[in-house]
């Protein structure tokens, strides 16, 4: 029976912890620094509902990890009335600080003019392509925003864990190596397709080996934009030993159109899993790509190792 101060004699109280000191404190949550610029998700290829869906639930991973962040989307091709354009997007960040600092001082309040960047943009790619990435910086000089562009995500170990998780999905590898299972349609070689040519394909190579290193089977990366890549490199796989290929593609969905994917998969004769998406890894990386930007203690972001 219990009595007004608590449980009766002989059951246990619960105590509250003590507070632990030093290292073994949890650390303070991060937030963005009042004032901080936007992040904003430069989207590639046609503006579509599927990639508007894509790049919102990329900005929202990019908040949750970040409270207080002004995460913002603007396309490469975009129409400014669905789909706001990249330089639109850039200038209304601009405006709105500039409107936002008026305000500030026309209430009395001792502010300083804001100086820095108005914006970082963060392309929303895997790895680099040379085309996409001069339209992106084409927009943010023509918007005459002072904005700072950063690299593509990639290579990173991340990307390999999300390449792992998409061949799991589609029945094409084993989801934990450790574990005593077999997957009847587990691919013992890999295709690891890019887009952007030579310098993307020895990008999407450092991850593929991050990846070989996760399935313990051979990775090669192609090329999807150009002519006999893929078969060449299934042709290397099949004569090295690989029986049974899959095609991994090392993009994140918008930039370039889905059938080239089906496409590629039929000329390698294998199957294919789904582009990286909206995996939570890829806003991550948008985030870790803006506060190492701006030295805003960046977050280490770490991919789950190999087993």
């Amino acid at each position: 029976m219990s009595t007004p101060t608590g449980p009766a004699s002989g059951l246990p109280v619960r105590m509250p912890r003590p507070r632990q000191p030093g290292r073994h404190r949890r650390p303070e949550p991060l937030v963005a620094p009042e004032g901080a610029p936007a992040l904003v998700l430069a989207v590639p290829g046609t503006p579509s509902s599927a990639t508007r869906s894509l790049a919102d639930e990329v900005v929202s991973i990019a908040r949750s990890e970040l409270p207080g962040l002004d995460a913002r989307i603007g396309y490469v091709d975009g129409d400014d009335e669905e789909f706001p354009t990249l330089q639109s997007v850039l200038s209304h960040a601009a405006e709105e600080r500039t409107a936002r600092f008026e305000q500030a001082r026309a209430a009395g309040m001792d502010v300083k003019e804001p100086d820095g960047p108005v914006a970082v943009v963060v392309p929303l790619l895997a790895g680099p392509d040379s085309a996409l990435l001069r339209q992106v910086r084409q927009a943010v000089m023509d918007s005459r925003v002072a904005a700072e562009l950063t690299d593509v995500l990639g290579p990173h170990p991340l990307l390999a864990e999300a390449l792992h998780v998409r061949l799991s999905e589609a029945g094409l590898a084993r989801a934990d190596r450790a574990r005593l299972f077999t997957v009847a349609t587990a691919a013992d070689g890999i295709i690891l397709a890019s887009v952007g040519g030579d310098e993307a394909v020895q990008a999407a190579g450092i991850t593929g080996m991050l990846l070989a290193a996760r399935l313990a089977v051979p990775v090669m990366a192609a090329a999807l934009d150009q002519e006999g890549s893929i078969a060449s490199v299934a042709e290397q796989l099949r004569s090295a030993g690989s029986q049974q290929l899959a095609l991994a593609p090392y993009l994140i969905g918008p930039e370039i159109d889905a059938s080239l994917i089906e496409e590629a998969a039929k000329e390698a004769d294998c199957s294919a899993s789904e582009a990286l998406g909206p995996y939570p890894a890829i806003g991550k990386l948008a985030l870790a790509k803006y506060t190492t930007a701006l030295g805003i203690a960046p977050q280490q972001a770490q991919g789950t190792p190999a087993r």
